[in-house]
């Protein structure tokens, strides 16, 4: 850290505001944790639901259930909440809970270093100044990094050109001839609102997704009122949520024929919509139902079915100046490019540097695959704890859950450092090995292991995103923290 000056911080330091971010804050707070603080990159808060702004961002969990649970909400404006709704909820919550002293803004991690002799992190943000802090916290998700494709020529397209992700409000869409490249989450959400208004809509599709109908709408007037007057019907509509969504766990993680019912559902819908025989024949996907992440949408089917959509499954062979040319030597000449390509999940962390205990980095510590004690801690990284680490991301329930149940062990590690004054805690190699191991056994009977090719498994085709069973289970898991998991490690200096 030569020619920079270190500044003495609070004694946490969480990395990232979204809903892991915030949620940790207010516990911290609640807990009398008052040395805290949070670094976020960009200029205000708000995580994947702060950076997604494309036409037709919306959550595919129910609103009363992708929110904390100590701090409800009564107006959602519809069961599915909108980009903008959930943007302002976490706003709503830094407010409420006094946390804006507490975070700095414009501030990206570059480098986060584990210094033995101190006891202390020394976190490096890319404008060269250097903080320190006792206990690291990292809040960065796993959808934050766009995925780029690569395809050769795109550094020659003379248009347009933008991920789905980083949405170029400043382009009008309307009377272009547009190419959007990828059919998951968001183009599922976004190709509906401009296939409308754009002059045509080349669909590059790569692989088919399963999508099912989205069981959406707007509350009522008097169910806002009720919500509000009654907050037991309030906890218990979130209750019965919870259980309709946590029994599609069974199917994901050990049933997976019974998926084969939503499996008829989705051909159902699209037969209903689609008239056009081709188009019908290429979007029903050729793999397992849940192998890949199930998608749900209303308008998916009938958008593909527009006369100014072109559904195109030919592999994309180059991008040249004016469009895209296909591996059949077929150019389809466009004015603007969308890349729908999702984000890269298990690149957990990046691109921050992580360096622990005897100098080894995190990527060499995952060089087989990231894992996680508990998807929190890592061995000979100590007092560094992540949320939303690997293997606890969902494909049947809402994620702020998992998160809910993170606070609760982080703060369990932090109030079991609290008897040990000046130690860190780092989890023991051998239980880690062990969690790891069981947590692959379990994934080994999913439909996610099931043969397709999907953003829940890494270069190496190891899925390092998924928890492989119930959420009620995971909390189980980490209600309490077992102090025998970890060392206790004493300054070496």
């Amino acid at each position: 850290m030569t020619q920079q000056t270190i500044t003495r911080q609070p004694s946490v330091i969480i990395i990232g505001t979204g809903f892991g971010g915030i949620g940790m804050a207010i516990q911290l707070k609640k807990a009398g944790f008052t040395k805290v603080i949070l670094l976020e990159k960009a200029e205000r808060v708000g995580g994947t639901w702060r950076d997604n702004t494309y036409p037709g961002a919306a959550c595919d969990v129910q609103s009363h259930f992708y929110s904390y649970s100590f701090e409800p909400k009564h107006d959602w404006s519809r069961k599915f909440g909108l980009q903008h709704e959930l943007l302002g909820y976490m706003e709503h919550c830094v407010e409420k809970y006094g946390l804006a002293e507490q975070i700095r803004f414009n501030c990206e991690v570059a480098e986060a270093v584990f210094d033995g002799a101190r006891n202390l992190w020394t976190l490096r943000l890319t404008n060269g100044e250097a903080l320190e802090a006792q206990i690291v916290i990292t809040a960065t998700g796993q959808l934050n990094q766009p995925a780029w494709p690569s395809i050769e020529g795109m550094e020659d397209f003379k248009g347009v050109c933008f991920h789905s992700a980083r949405w170029n409000h400043e382009y009008d869409l309307r009377n272009k001839r547009v190419a959007v490249i990828g059919t998951g989450a968001s183009a599922i959400q976004f190709v509906p609102e401009i296939a409308g208004k754009v002059e045509s809509l080349t669909l590059f599709q790569r692989s088919a997704a399963w999508v099912l109908p989205k069981p959406d709408r707007r509350f009522k007037p008097w169910e806002h009122s009720l919500f509000k007057a009654v907050p037991a019907w309030d906890r218990l509509y979130r209750y019965l949520i919870y259980w309709k969504n946590e029994s599609r766990g069974l199917a994901f993680t050990g049933f997976s024929s019974l998926l084969n019912v939503f499996a008829h559902q989705a051909k159902k819908e699209a037969g209903k919509h689609i008239t056009d025989s081709e188009k019908l024949k290429h979007i029903i996907p050729d793999y397992q139902i849940g192998c890949k992440r199930i998608l749900i949408s209303n308008d998916w089917y009938p958008a593909i079915n527009r006369s100014n959509l072109d559904l195109v499954t030919d592999p994309i062979a180059k991008i040249n100046a004016s469009g895209v040319q296909t591996q059949s030597g077929k150019h389809y000449p466009v004015d603007a490019i969308i890349f729908g390509t999702g984000f890269r999940a298990s690149e957990f962390l990046s691109p921050i540097r992580v360096t622990g205990r005897d100098g080894i980095t995190l990527n060499q510590a995952w060089q087989d695959g990231a894992t996680a004690f508990k998807g929190i801690t890592v061995s000979g990284f100590p007092n560094l704890f992540m949320l939303y680490g690997p293997n606890t991301n969902l494909a049947h329930n809402s994620i702020l859950y998992m998160l809910e149940s993170q606070f609760q062990y982080v703060l369990g590690c932090l109030q079991a450092l609290q008897k040990y004054p000046g130690t860190v805690m780092d989890v023991r190699a051998d239980r880690l090995k062990r969690y790891a191991r069981s947590v692959q056994e379990d994934l080994e009977g999913s439909v996610w292991n099931s043969g397709c090719s999907s953003w829940y498994l890494d270069a190496n085709g190891k899925n390092t995103l998924n928890w492989p069973g119930f959420t009620f289970t995971y909390r189980l898991a980490t209600r309490n923290v077992n102090t025998a998991d970890y060392q206790f490690l004493s300054p070496a200096g």
